[in-house]
């Protein structure tokens, strides 16, 4: 029997919880082979971000345990918790900032040991079995020790520190042939908005970093998301001009894709923020 409220005080179906499960929240897309992976915030499993690969026939699977939660806390804000390559996945698990390395449709493996460091923005570098993370290093108290560190896909051995020495590391990128890391530093008082500097370095027989060079940027440019094109050019997001205009450095110069009053970027508040692509080959 219909029963009477007064206004805006019924019962309605539609409750906050039924709200927040529809809110899904996709981010960190990445394409291995032909399988695409992301991250999905799920409200229904109390914000759990899980890491799902979607296959060339359209299926769907979850990549990690239920008990898992692909989450970092570098520089608190987060983002860029798992990398792909090969088809293993290598993740920051949110309740102890460890990294897990899956293979395939295996269990986690732990790989970085302890509670003090955290980690983001990782790649997966397949030629010397090892995966190559921002590392933020609290052991030491007060203000944490940044850091790009190499650790072993077979987990148990401890983390490598590749470059260290400023106060903020991002977006280290192997280039296609294995051959040459780049990565961005800055320092304090800049944020990464303000002023960063592009290096790249070759990579030596032992897994070190030799010949390191400054490619661009500075305390008054502000360089983000550099990315390899299949043919090894190294591509960047610049404000040289005022403006956040895309630029590649190939033959040792550096010059300008597209000049123009627009912004191809975004504040790079997180790890892992993305504005281009490469549809093919140069």
């Amino acid at each position: 029997m219909p029963k009477q409220a007064p206004y805006g005080c019924w019962t309605s179906p539609i409750t906050a919880d039924v709200v927040a499960a529809g809110a899904l929240k996709l981010s960190d897309i990445t394409l291995d082979g032909g399988t695409i992976y992301w991250v999905e915030t799920r409200p229904c499993e109390g914000g759990r971000n899980v890491i799902v690969a979607a296959a060339p026939d359209g299926a769907l699977r979850d990549v990690i345990p239920p008990e898992f939660n692909a989450r970092t806390r570098v520089h608190e804000y987060g983002g860029g918790s798992f990398c792909v390559s090969g088809g293993m996945v290598c993740f920051a698990h949110y309740l102890d900032q460890r990294l897990y390395l899956v293979r395939g449709t295996g269990e986690p493996l732990a790989l970085a040991a302890g509670s003090s460091c955290r980690y983001a923005d990782g790649i997966i570098d397949l030629a010397r079995a090892r995966t190559i993370w921002v590392q933020e290093d609290h052991s030491g108290g007060g203000e944490p020790a940044n850091s790009l560190v190499g650790i072993g896909l077979a987990g148990g051995a401890p983390p490598d520190v590749l470059v260290g020495g400023r106060d903020f590391f991002s977006s280290p990128r192997l280039s296609p042939d294995g051959r040459s890391l780049a990565w961005l530093c800055w320092d304090h008082p800049n944020m990464p908005w303000d002023g960063t500097e592009l290096y790249v370095a070759w990579i030596g027989a032992d897994g070190t970093l030799e010949e390191t060079r400054k490619v661009a940027g500075g305390a008054d440019e502000s360089i983000c998301q550099p990315e390899w094109s299949p043919d090894g050019d190294l591509y960047f997001v610049s404000d040289r001009t005022g403006w956040w205009n895309i630029y590649r450095f190939r033959g040792g110069h550096t010059e300008a894709v597209l000049l123009s009053e627009a912004e191809f970027a975004r504040p790079p508040w997180v790890f892992g923020l993305s504005s281009f692509a490469f549809a093919g080959r140069d």
